[in-house]
């Protein structure tokens, strides 16, 4: 993993503020279509009888959109725009986390909660950029600054192990921790 040193990360108001600068129309296609991976994991593995969370769910949950539109029952958390916390307060089937790892101030603390709302046998499902071959320097996902962790595949397998996930599949983008 390489961390962001902290003296870099941007203040709240400016992270918010950048949040909402992305365009996340939940009825953009293009937008669905970036997501499908995790909607189709999703699917493969539950029914519409599933409850999941959408963590990190941002100002356009089209995750969530596309799930319920297909009869899954979904709560939404984000600490900037879905603020309630009681979803927190209870175990989900399922968790999407699209594009979210990637700003964890806090990983060590953000996993474990992230494996304790999952019910035994329920699944992560977890979309990012893994580090590249190339110069750090040069990575497109670096520009971003409220990107402050950056994960290989050798930190996803540690993150497996020490917070208690039975297994973890990376099949390119699509990151999936099974409890």
């Amino acid at each position: 993993m390489v961390f962001m040193h902290p003296d870099s990360h941007i203040a709240t108001e400016a992270e918010k503020r950048r949040y909402q600068e992305h365009n996340n129309d939940v009825e953009d296609p293009r937008y669905q279509k970036f997501v499908a991976p995790i909607v189709a994991a999703v699917k493969a593995y539950y029914n519409n009888e599933s409850k999941g969370l959408d963590f990190g769910a941002g100002t356009g949950p089209v995750i969530t959109k596309m799930l319920e539109d297909q009869g899954y029952q979904m709560a939404l958390w984000d600490p900037f725009f879905h603020p309630d916390a009681t979803v927190l307060e209870t175990n989900y089937d399922f968790i999407v986390c699209c594009e979210v790892m990637e700003h964890f101030h806090k990983p060590d603390e953000e996993f474990k909660r992230l494996h304790e709302l999952l019910k035994p046998g329920g699944r992560l499902f977890c979309k990012t950029d893994l580090l590249p071959e190339t110069p750090f320097k040069d990575w497109y996902y670096v520009t971003d600054p409220t990107h402050v962790v950056f994960y290989s595949e050798e930190a996803l397998r540690w993150i497996q192990v020490n917070f208690g996930f039975s297994e973890v599949q990376i099949e390119g983008r699509l990151i999936t921790f099974r409890k």
